[in-house]
């Protein structure tokens, strides 16, 4: 029997499978996932996921239109290609898009998401589609009310959703307007519709179809997040080094076939290439095991433009290197960065010479470090001053909400807003929004704690986190509870024990960590 590298250490009962199934990674050991079950396994079904038989789905629920599609795609990129003689049912099979069972044949889940009808696939595969969602400024907002500028959800046959997908992201994409000296010919700078491409099929191509889950587009007023269900099988040190680990071989077939996906594992390759040379700063690529996604980013400005100097000459005293600079205006935009995260922007292998650069901004005073070991990442230190202005970068500005009064059923906050430091101004405006949309049955669960004991006001945390994830400040507040304690008598341990999962479980104490209940 097949067994994975570096296989798990131990198993447990209690826990049952995948959960209590741990393998060791690096130093340290991990919960094993159904992806890496499903490699252990192997040996006793050499089938792959995609190639698995849809029960309920039958051939009617595929469609001659999206087949038709696959043969001018085939046909541009090998016009005597042999299967392009074969009659349809030929070439589903062909295809793997479709297996017989008892005497009839069926749609695979491959066929299906290549082939399928609209209807079949909202019915067997309901969150096998791609969400585009527009927030305003950069970062996700708790209220409901302001959340989204608005949302997309699309699906349809794989081909075609790429197509889709890629035409409304680059439609809403800002385009400045420049006239280079000495030249007549206007041009307008935009994210490389080729890095986009990429990195919605890879998106598509690489993701688990085990997790019930949207493929994520989020356009944030600085950047762009494609986010996918299930961790990268190739290690994150080798991303966009050739040669690829396929998690769905038939689909990776059909799509390399079409000359929709690039071949040999060299999609990322690309995507930095394209944005480098469009002037743009490298994407980075974020592989998260404990919450199975795989998360791509593009900033959606150019690296080192006027903004960018302008803000760096605050520094102009101190010498920085371009690594330095990259992590400066990174940690800006994103509120935080790691080793592996510079390494990408900087396309350096040197683990520890990119360690230097950031103890040397550690010591300057403009990173502060959290975490250790391989968890280890650096936030924005006290010497990283705010810029105005780069708030601008978004053309539909900046959302304010109206401060008022808070108040919730614990009674009216003493504290005047006008008084506060930003952050916390900005915390209870958080906080206000979330009273104002709790469901009913929250907010009775609330009303009803009191001074009960511990275990109660466990069950009413998990409920919050099901609902949506919490930070530990937001819950303290709804919950009128000392931060710091609920940390310590509740939180810490409940994560311990499973009963809530970290947001950012690689970065503890990510900026922005925030907790949910297990699904």
């Amino acid at each position: 029997m097949k067994s994975i590298p570096a296989a798990s250490r131990s198993t447990s009962k209690k826990s049952g499978l995948p959960g209590g199934a741990w393998r060791r990674i690096g130093t340290t050991d991990q919960r094993c996932t159904e992806e890496d079950l499903s490699i252990f396994y192997s040996g006793r079904d050499n089938d792959p996921y995609d190639a698995r038989i849809l029960q309920h789905a039958t051939i009617n629920d595929l469609d001659p239109d999206a087949i038709e599609h696959y043969r001018r795609l085939r046909a541009k990129v090998n016009p005597t290609a042999e299967e392009l003689g074969y009659d349809d049912l030929e070439l589903l099979q062909a295809l793997n898009a479709i297996r017989q069972e008892d005497d009839v044949w069926r749609p695979t889940l491959t066929g299906l998401l290549f082939f399928g009808k609209r209807l079949a696939l909202r019915r067997e595969l309901p969150s096998v589609r791609v969400d585009y969602i527009r927030v305003a400024g950069k970062e996700w907002v708790p209220d409901p009310d302001r959340r989204y500028e608005s949302t997309i959800d699309m699906r349809g046959p794989l081909l075609q959703l790429v197509d889709r997908a890629q035409a409304t992201v680059q439609d809403d994409l800002p385009k400045g307007f420049e006239l280079p000296e000495d030249s007549a010919q206007a041009i307008t700078p935009s994210l490389p519709a080729r890095a986009l491409r990429e990195a919605i099929v890879n998106a598509l191509m690489h993701r688990s179809y085990r997790i019930d889950r949207p493929t994520q587009v989020i356009r944030y007023s600085n950047r762009i997040e494609i986010i996918n269900a299930g961790f990268s099988l190739k290690n994150e040190s080798q991303l966009g080094e050739p040669g690829s680990q396929q998690r769905n071989t038939n689909i990776a077939a059909i799509f390399h076939e079409t000359n929709i996906a690039e071949t040999k594992g060299t999609g990322i390759r690309v995507m930095r290439e394209q944005m480098k040379a469009a002037g743009f700063t490298p994407p980075t690529f974020e592989s998260d095991r404990s919450a199975d996604c795989f998360n791509t980013r593009f900033q959606l400005h150019h690296f080192l433009n006027e903004l960018d100097l302008r803000w760096l000459e605050r520094f102009g005293d101190i010498e920085l290197s371009e690594a330095q600079r990259y992590a400066l205006i990174f940690v800006r935009e994103n509120g935080a960065i790691n080793n592996p995260t510079l390494r990408q922007l900087t396309n350096s292998g040197d683990t520890l010479a990119t360690s230097s650069e950031l103890r040397k901004l550690r010591s300057l005073g403009f990173l502060e470090k959290k975490g250790a070991g391989t968890a280890t990442y650096y936030v924005a230190g006290s010497k990283i001053p705010e810029l105005e202005e780069t708030e601008n970068r978004s053309e539909h500005g900046t959302l304010e909400p109206e401060l008022g009064t808070l108040a919730s059923e614990h009674g009216t906050l003493e504290s005047e807003l006008g008084t506060l430091p930003e952050n916390e101004v900005a915390l209870l405006q958080e906080v206000k929004a979330l009273r104002e949309h709790l469901p009913e049955a929250l907010r009775t669960s609330i009303g009803q704690l009191g001074e009960r004991p511990g275990e109660a006001v466990r069950e009413v945390i998990v409920s919050l986190c099901q609902w949506r994830p919490l930070k530990a400040d937001q819950i303290a507040l709804l919950l009128d509870r000392n931060a710091r304690s609920l940390r310590r008598d509740h939180l810490s341990p409940m994560v311990e024990t499973d009963r809530l999962q970290l947001a950012y479980p690689e970065m503890e104490r990510h900026p922005n960590q925030a907790y949910k209940a297990p699904n």
